[in-house]
């Protein structure tokens, strides 16, 4: 067990403690290092870095994978033995959210479970426990992965919830254990990150233990880490830091809100200008204020030019709205295209919040886009603008000679659905907005291209677009972090950047709830996190007339 906190160095020393074990030998024909961690951009950073500490040769003997991607690596090749099912379909998280939206939640996993055992659909959030126990179930199949994988590094330990605890000990019992952990950074409560793991590994196992307390490899010579974990003990109240700066927002007449926390991202591309890459972060505590902030961002109000930028968004809204924009693509008769277009609609609307709850009203027009489909029969005026401003557009569709250019030809038929009248499919031009893989090069712009191609038209695109966003989920593809990058605080965890500005809204608030004890703990945590992104700078933007607490 090797404990750190931001910026330590854990990372590179058991890359290095990889590289030392492949180059001493130890390792048979055929047998890997594998490296685990949480986000797919944690495992592309791993990837760089190993790139630089360990030759191209010796590269072959480490395997590095997110914890998920390793489940499925698994399951896919025997979750027969637990179903009995010869055949094995994905439930991706945006199809999920559909499916179990008007099912009650204390029901969830009784539902997920039923769709593995009856129906052989697997939601991702099984992949830990089924993993976990068709290894406790079969001595032969931990025996062939502990020895294909006789060394395992366990990457943000602190972060792993009951299932993958239970994969853990699994493999533990064969395979020799390197976890990495910071307990100071345990930011997913929430999802069954729990603060007596990294004990119980020790306990265990009984593993040796090191500690790297002190050490700052990312923001050497500034006293950024130091501000951040003055924050757990309240020690940076009053106190002054050179690369760590407060700026109080107040009302502005005739200005945003936001005003002040997009001159605080011009600010920072000053002070970089001379610095090549430069990468910022713009972190906020909740997503309503991300996208809040992505669109006075983009616009040129209040006298400040638009700023480009990424979005780090939730996958569910634009994946579902990705399938509206498919069947607009794969075009067909009018009627063809409104029918498949209000099935991908029905979809959107039940399944866009992803794992929060939808609400009734939603489900009842999703419900009666459904029944349309089945009846021809729909009551109401905005459901009967759907249904017509649906028809509309197919139609339109029908007349519409599209050029080949995926990208183009996207971006126009996202424009159809903005300019409707119905709330609903400018919802849906909204979300496909943070879509992020019709970029040069990606999975999907080829799939969409092959298919012009090939038949001078997009008729698959459906198929194309959920195959894209399924390689998407487990690809560990490197991320270009050059510029200006949006996502929540919880997002940045395991990245770094040359400055972070962290945005507190004035109603999206980064205490949450300063008088509970529990959940103030967590925004300390998180707000640790957020800070101790930074190489160079972080500033945190706060109301004047009402601070964040935790400052």
């Amino acid at each position: 067990m090797a404990l750190g906190g931001p910026g330590a160095g854990k990372t590179h020393v058991a890359l290095v403690k990889a590289r030392n074990e492949i180059r001493s030998g130890v390792l048979k024909p055929g047998q890997k290092v594998l490296f685990l961690s949480f986000a797919r951009p944690t495992v592309a950073r791993i990837i760089e870095k190993a790139s630089e500490l360990i030759s191209r040769e010796d590269l072959k003997q480490l395997e590095v994978s997110t914890y998920h991607g390793f489940a499925w690596s698994i399951l896919r090749s025997h979750a027969y033995l637990l179903n009995g099912r010869p055949n094995l379909q994905l439930l991706p998280p945006p199809e999920a959210a559909a499916h179990l939206a008007d099912i009650d939640k204390a029901q969830h996993e009784n539902e997920k479970r039923r769709l593995f055992e009856q129906e052989g659909r697997l939601h991702f959030d099984l992949f830990a426990s089924l993993a976990s126990e068709l290894l406790s179930r079969s001595d032969r199949l931990g025996a062939i992965f502990s020895d294909t994988y006789p060394i395992i590094i366990l990457d943000e330990f602190q972060d792993t919830n009951s299932d993958e605890w239970a994969l853990i000990q699994q493999l533990g019992k064969r395979s020799r254990l390197i976890a990495l952990a910071d307990p100071e950074q345990r930011i997913y409560e929430f999802r069954g990150a729990d603060p007596r793991r990294v004990g119980e590994f020790l306990e265990n196992f009984g593993a040796a233990h090191f500690d790297f307390a002190g050490e700052n490899h990312r923001s050497s010579g500034t006293d950024i880490t130091a501000y951040g974990n003055d924050l757990l003990t309240g020690a940076n109240k009053g106190k002054a830091y050179q690369q760590v700066k407060i700026t109080r927002y107040d009302f502005m007449y005739g200005k945003s809100l936001h005003f002040t926390a997009k001159a605080a991202v011009f600010s920072a591309l000053d002070r970089l200008k001379k610095v090549p890459d430069k990468s910022i972060a713009i972190l906020v505590p909740s997503r309503r204020l991300m996208l809040d902030f992505s669109d006075y961002l983009s616009s040129a109000a209040d006298g400040l030019p638009a700023l480009h930028h990424d979005v780090a968004m939730d996958a569910e809204p634009p994946a579902l709205a990705a399938g509206v924009i498919a069947t607009l693509l794969a075009g067909g008769t009018a009627g063809d295209v409104a029918s498949r277009m209000l099935g991908a609609l029905h979809s959107h609307i039940r399944g866009r919040r992803g794992g929060r709850p939808t609400p009734q009203t939603e489900l009842d027009l999703a419900d009666a886009l459904s029944g349309f489909l089945s009846s021809g029969k729909i009551r109401g005026s905005k459901r009967l603008l759907i249904v017509s401003e649906v028809q509309r557009i197919s139609e339109l569709r029908r007349q519409l000679q599209l050029t080949g250019d995926p990208a183009e030809d996207w971006l126009y038929l996202r424009g159809l659905l903005a300019s409707s009248t119905a709330e609903a499919l400018k919802q849906v031009a909204t979300d496909a907005r943070y879509l992020r893989l019709l970029h040069r090069g990606s999975v999907l712009r080829t799939n969409l291209g092959a298919l012009w191609r090939a038949q001078g038209e997009y008729m698959g695109a459906e198929e194309a677009v959920r195959s894209a966003l399924m390689q998407e989920h487990f690809a560990a593809a490197q991320k270009d972090w050059r510029g200006i990058h949006l996502m929540t605080i919880h997002k940045s965890k395991g990245k770094e950047f040359d400055e972070v500005i962290i945005y507190d809204g004035l109603y999206q608030r980064i205490a949450k709830a300063p008088q509970n004890p529990k959940i103030c703990a967590q925004d300390l945590l998180v707000l640790r996190v957020g800070v101790t992104r930074a190489i160079r700078r972080t500033t945190i933007v706060t109301p004047k007339r009402d601070p964040c607490p935790l400052l």
